[in-house]
């Protein structure tokens, strides 16, 4: 194996021991956009460094299967004896796997609630490592379930299943396991050691369902390593039997093999049965003399059936020094081939066999350049690289834990890039929404400005018109008795200094209309304006003043106030010009809801509908007006202003004729 290899496959183990020791993960809902895109890379870039599901075919052992039940709540158990008191480091089970018409490969009979217990010696109780349910996302697997032991000495294990699952082809319950592997130091310790069950499935002499098949290595998976060039297994020709030598380069203590058996095929069918290549009876010997004059025995295995084959075929034997390992097929048998995709060794766990040179007895012109004597010592099979079996199967349970959160990652994912569009098309709807709101508020201050200019040039129109014609209809009639007084030099001089007053009155009063539109410091008390207005204009008239509700009054705005002011100043300078009144009554009242005034003269009162000053000057001042014919023969004006609610009336008060200074 490289070294780069070595370093990605202990960053691997250290993630698998991490995820089985570490509490919960954060959930996926609390984690943000970015986090949860890096974990979906972290999860891609893993996936491709492990091992994958590569399973089997053709015919073989499969495992061991309890009697089946009616019911899920029948405890069945597997107890396996180990050869001594050994510290463990984990514990590996591997499901049975059936195909799934719509699921694909699933496990099945796994149970859906187990527990696994340790022990020492005698003590038959042992201490318990854990309990497991499906509900905790044990189920559906196709890979191995792992187990940490945490280095628990043991010498024996217990699985016992509480609550059974339900096999696929009839719906009965069962327990099944392919195979129980317990590593200590990578060491499968488990490895042929004997197995106890709590019951057994009926079997037959060729049985493929064998609790001794519990332990004897063979996995329902084929080695497919994600790295590695393909090496194709060295097969010997048709009817020879080659013996073949291997040189290890040095004396090593020996106390395993591992034979990786000839690929059938890879094609679909396979070409050949599952048992090609394997010795019928296959003698290992062991020597440290490159003659084997001194060999020993390491492993004598002979063939019953096929279901003594798989794909790792993996014996332990006594630990035995040598340097040179004889494998030969001791059978009597002509017709038969034999071959491996690899061999491996191990001394002190480690393969010493990888990379040394491979003898045969067979002549050169036997050699097949496409299936070198090579092939079976260079780390690599129809996949790739060959992995310890212990790697290899905890990148496969690796794997399921990946891929069953990758979809989780990928659905929240999927969620939140659904949740942006949806908010990108809300944020494209209010911001054409926005625009629009902004082009129509422009719109909508494009119109006030317009309408707000407007009615300042006709409120300074009225105003210029009210305040300045009366004060020029003044000066119009003093002209008028100066001309009659021209004899009276005392009367004329006064006239013309009445006249003067009213002239610069009407510069005051031009200065005053520009402070009426931004209704500042004007007419601040509306009772007193209104009196002394009366008192300037109708002082030659019989009149009559008087105000209801005065605190109504001076809640009014300042510019309803000026603008009420003025509609009453305009009444009154109608009524001296056109009128020909001599007697006036002025009422002014206020209450929680509604001003009123009211005006009254006894003039020979109007030709047509109300004046259009004063239709203009009750529009500037949202009221309504309405004129009628009054007792006396007159008119009667009568303007309604809608006031605020909630004010209180002020005493009535009246004022009649005040003194106020002659001008």
């Amino acid at each position: 194996m490289s070294r780069i290899q070595k370093i990605g496959l202990s960053v691997m183990m250290a993630g698998l021991h991490l995820a089985m020791a570490a509490p919960a993960e954060t959930p996926l809902a609390s984690q943000s956009l970015n986090q949860l895109e890096q974990r979906l890379a972290e999860i891609d870039a893993e996936l491709v460094q492990l091992a994958h599901y590569s399973l089997r075919s053709g015919i073989g052992a499969i495992g061991y299967r309890s009697q089946s039940h009616k019911t899920p709540e029948q405890p069945e158990w597997i107890e396996i004896e180990l050869e001594k008191e050994i510290p463990i480091n984990e514990i590996m089970l591997v499901p049975t796997i059936r195909r799934d018409s719509e699921d694909g490969f699933q496990a099945d009979g796994f149970p859906a609630v187990f527990r696994i217990t340790v022990g020492t010696g005698s003590d038959r109780t042992g201490r318990l490592l854990g309990e497991y349910r499906s509900a905790d996302g044990i189920l559906p697997r196709i890979a191995p379930f792992v187990v940490s032991a945490g280095g628990s000495m043991a010498s024996w294990i217990r699985i016992e299943a509480t609550r059974l699952s339900a096999r696929a082809f009839d719906h009965n319950y069962v327990f099944q396991l392919s195979e129980v592997l317990v590593f200590s130091a990578g060491e499968n310790v488990a490895l042929r050691r004997p197995v106890n069950v709590s019951s057994i499935y009926p079997e037959r002499g060729d049985s493929s369902w064998n609790k001794r098949f519990l332990t004897d290595g063979h996995t329902p998976y084929l080695m497919d390593a994600a790295q590695g060039l393909q090496s194709v297994a060295y097969v010997s020709p048709h009817g020879l039997k080659p013996i073949m030598d291997i040189d290890l380069g040095g004396e090593y203590t020996l106390s395993r093999i591992h034979l990786h058996a000839v690929d059938q095929s890879d094609t679909v069918p396979q070409a050949f049965a599952g048992e090609l290549g394997i010795p019928r009876h296959l003698r290992i010997e062991g020597a440290s003399l490159p003659d084997f004059s001194d060999k020993k025995t390491l492993l004598e295995n002979r063939l019953e059936s096929v279901n003594d084959t798989g794909p790792i075929m993996m014996w332990r034997f006594p630990e035995t020094t040598c340097r040179y390992v004889r494998l030969s097929d001791a059978s009597t048998s002509t017709a038969f081939r034999i071959g491996f995709a690899e061999i491996e060794l191990f001394s002190n766990g480690r393969n010493v066999a990888l990379g040394k040179t491979v003898g045969s007895d067979l002549p050169a012109t036997f050699i097949n350049p496409t299936r070198s004597l090579a092939a079976i010592t260079d780390g690599r099979n129809l996949f790739g690289h060959i992995l310890p079996v212990r790697n290899w199967l905890l990148q496969l349970a690796r794997r399921h834990d990946l891929e069953a959160e990758r979809p989780l990652v990928a659905d929240e994912l999927n969620r939140r890039y659904a949740r942006q569009n949806a908010n990108l098309h809300r944020m494209s709807w209010l911001a054409a929404l926005l625009a629009a709101g902004i082009g129509f508020t422009i719109l909508i201050d494009r119109y006030l400005h317009i309408r707000k200019t407007t009615r300042i040039k006709e409120r300074f129109a009225a105003d210029l018109h009210d305040e300045l014609g009366a004060n020029l209809h003044t000066i119009g009639m003093l002209g008028d008795l100066a001309r009659e007084a021209v004899d009276s030099r005392e009367d004329l001089l006064e006239l013309l200094d009445r006249s003067r007053v009213f002239t610069e009155r009407s510069g005051a009063a031009a200065r005053y209309c520009t402070n009426m539109l931004e209704a500042k410091g004007l007419c601040e008390d509306l009772v007193e304006e209104m009196t002394r207005s009366a008192a300037r204009l109708l002082a030659d008239l019989d009149y009559d003043l008087s105000f209801d509700g005065e605190d109504t009054l001076k809640n009014l705005k300042p510019r309803k106030r000026i603008d009420l002011f003025f509609f009453y100043k305009e009444c009154l300078t109608n009524i001296i010009r056109h009128s020909g009144a001599t007697q006036v009554i002025a009422k002014l009242t206020g209450n929680g809801n509604r001003i009123q005034l009211t005006i009254t003269d006894n003039g020979h009162g109007l030709t047509g509908d109300v004046p259009a000053s004063l239709k203009r000057r009750a529009r500037l001042l949202g009221a309504q007006v309405s004129t009628e014919k009054s007792e006396s023969g007159g008119t009667r004006i009568c303007l309604t202003l809608r006031a605020r609610r909630g004010l209180r009336l002020s005493q009535r008060s009246k004022v009649r004729k005040p003194d106020v200074p002659d001008i």
